[in-house]
């Protein structure tokens, strides 16, 4: 059975909250993103990290959505 993946947003209105969550957490571990959109020269490494620490932060804003308290996340 094969599987489809899609980077489709099943909400919009997240689209800028998670562009600037990209912008933080690179600032965060000092990379660099390019200003013309193109990631083809960044290393994988980066961009992965970039990713892994959004899904981490992603993960503990839902978890204190689940639980009733708020910490020091936004809601979105």
């Amino acid at each position: 059975m094969a599987s489809s993946r899609s980077n489709t947003l099943l909400v919009q209105q997240a689209k800028s909250a998670l562009e600037q969550m990209k912008y933080e957490v690179a600032q965060e571990l000092g990379i660099q993103i390019p200003q013309d959109g193109y990631y083809g020269y960044m290393a994988t490494r980066d961009t992965g990290a970039i990713g892994g620490h959004i899904t981490r932060r992603l993960i503990q804003i839902a978890e204190q959505q689940l639980s009733g308290s708020t910490g020091n996340f936004r809601r979105m």
